[in-house]
């Protein structure tokens, strides 16, 4: 069966996209490994009408909508390769057993994996007491105390944004110096800088223990995190962007790629996501994918 349009990856974008494409009642396949990125938060915040939420009640709320429409498939898996052009592209899944799939158009939604700092005790608190992003999980914190623990330089976003959600220690880990300017601005908001390098995290919520022993609990710790490209779009040949939080899909504003006949949306498409830029995306990529079979014959 040739699909109209084959979608890598059933997060929040890609079944945006996907319910976008069922209105037009054309043949549509979903494929989707099941690893979405917030699959380690309890709840997500700022989704309008869905704010507080389970992400994985949300996410299930969507394959419901997604799963009345006769003309999308539903495939669980994950895409090894594709290969092909415009009009004519094959999917091959990572499962051996599992026939190709064939499609005119495909939209890249897989979103991205968060590459961590190598620090004792972080991974296991990712997602729960360490995050990357205060507009998700800031508020929750009730402006208790607040880490920032730097990689590099790019820690001073986070430093002068987070004193409005808590009182914000940084904690520089040796990882780069600020100039006197810098400081100069982290002083007017109220950031408590912390010099040395950090050992490891502890404590029932988070603790931040210094390789000269002292200790700092918070109530959460915020770290700038490096996004993994995509290694489908990289075989592809999409163009891809290098942003200070790593490589991206480039795409137009009609998230197309390069590629011809290949879009991408999502937090693999774009250095800063959340839920609610990911539908958003995803209901672009939709209806450009369906633009693309109507006017480019």
């Amino acid at each position: 069966m040739m699909y109209d349009v084959a979608i890598v990856g059933g997060s929040y974008a890609g079944m945006a996209a996907g319910l976008q494409l069922a209105q037009t009642r054309r043949n549509v396949v979903v494929i989707d490994a099941g690893q979405p990125r917030n699959r380690f938060a309890s709840h997500s915040r700022g989704f309008l009408t869905q704010d507080g939420k389970s992400p994985h009640d949300i996410a299930g709320a969507g394959y419901a909508e997604l799963a009345q429409y006769p003309s999308v498939d539903w495939y669980k898996g994950k895409v090894e390769t594709i290969v092909g052009e415009v009009d004519d592209f094959t999917l091959t899944l990572a499962d051996s057993a599992a026939a190709p799939l064939h499609a005119r158009r495909v939209i890249l939604a897989a979103g991205v994996g968060d590459e961590l700092p190598s620090l004792s005790g972080l991974d296991e608190r990712w997602g729960t007491y360490v995050f990357h992003c205060p507009y998700c999980h800031g508020f929750d914190l009730n402006r208790g105390r607040i880490g920032v623990l730097a990689t590099s330089e790019a820690a001073m976003h986070l430093a002068l944004l987070l004193p409005d959600w808590g009182q914000t220690t940084l904690f520089l880990n040796d990882a780069f110096e600020p100039d006197k300017e810098q400081l100069e601005k982290l002083a007017k908001r109220g950031t408590h800088v912390e010099r040395g390098p950090v050992e490891r995290l502890t404590g029932n919520s988070v603790e931040v223990v210094m390789a000269d022993s002292r200790v700092f609990p918070l109530d959460g710790l915020f770290v700038v995190t490096q996004t993994a490209p995509s290694a489908l779009a990289i075989r592809l040949g999409c163009e891809l962007d290098v942003t200070p939080l790593g490589r991206v899909i480039k795409t137009n504003d009609a998230k197309a790629t390069s590629v011809p006949g290949v879009f991408a949306c999502g937090d693999i498409a774009r250095p800063v996501g959340n839920l609610s830029l990911a539908v958003s995306d995803g209901v672009l990529a939709g209806q450009a994918a369906h633009h693309s079979l109507v006017f480019d014959l």
